[in-house]
């Protein structure tokens, strides 16, 4: 690979190659393309001291997948809130939803500008339906909340999706704040989704500190207490907050610790 350019294509602007992005990390772990060398040497730093990094990437998209299934389909939501999604890969929000629910609005949130540059990939949509991206930092919930509104209609439940995102906020009050702010501007019968990583397991912790050091924007793991706190006022829907497998399985968990490490719930606003 070269050592300027990214796997998918030429490089987009602002981009600061020589620094590892957890969004290029994540897609190089999930087995995309769309990564630059100094993603696959953080990335493979990161598998040396943690070998199931792997499994936990597709534990945290099993647990995204099968949330938006509950929630397009017994919940019986039609509109998506997706922030911090970084880059497209396999069953993103909209193609999930919109197997259920053809007609599911689902507005994507992030602002690194490697998502940007492919958001075309994620602006498709079922005729019924609607898919918009917004160029946001999710620090200022406002803003998010103003350009989902363009393609939502804010007073009709929402499914608010934070998958592995909230750890870039190192300061706990600060992140749940966000998650409170965007969830008050949207009524009664909407959802939370959201799984974080847990500091539930000595080598996973290792790796984090390494990378944290690499020079790429932190990701804090914290405790499942505080992960669970993200979830005050609503009503958790069963089984609660677990380890991501354990979250209404398709298939009978592998019991890896590794796979354990990103917990997950959804809950109900009631």
């Amino acid at each position: 690979m070269a050592e300027d350019v990214p796997a998918a294509g030429g490089t987009p602007p602002r981009i600061d190659t020589s620094v590892p992005h957890s969004a290029r990390v994540w897609n190089y772990w999930l087995g995309g393309k769309d990564y630059y060398p100094a993603d696959k040497r953080a990335g493979d730093a990161y598998r040396e001291v943690f070998p199931g990094i792997e499994l936990l990437a597709r534990a945290s998209r099993g647990f995204l997948v099968r949330s938006i299934r509950h929630m397009a389909g017994e919940a019986g939501l039609r509109q998506f809130l997706d922030v911090g999604t970084g880059l497209p890969t396999a069953d993103n929000t909209h193609q999930v939803a919109q197997r259920v629910a053809p007609e599911s609005r689902v507005v994507y949130v992030d602002h690194d500008p490697l998502v940007l540059a492919h958001a075309r990939a994620l602006l498709t949509s079922t005729p019924q339906g609607a898919t918009a991206y917004v160029d946001a930092d999710l620090r200022h919930p406002d803003t998010v909340l103003a350009e989902a509104a363009r393609t939502l209609d804010l007073e009709q439940p929402v499914g608010l999706i934070f998958s592995g995102t909230l750890g870039h906020i190192p300061d706990y009050d600060e992140a749940r704040s966000i998650v409170r702010r965007l969830l008050a501007a949207l009524p009664s019968g909407s959802f939370l989704s959201l799984n974080e990583g847990a500091d539930t397991y000595e080598a996973a912790n290792r790796a984090q500190e390494t990378y944290n050091s690499s020079g790429a924007i932190p990701y804090v793991l914290r405790p499942v207490e505080r992960i669970a706190g993200f979830f005050d006022g609503l009503e958790l829907v069963e089984p609660g907050l677990v380890p991501c497998p354990y979250w209404r399985p398709d298939r009978k968990p592998a019991g890896d610790p590794a796979e354990e490490v990103n917990h997950g719930a959804v809950g109900r606003k009631p």
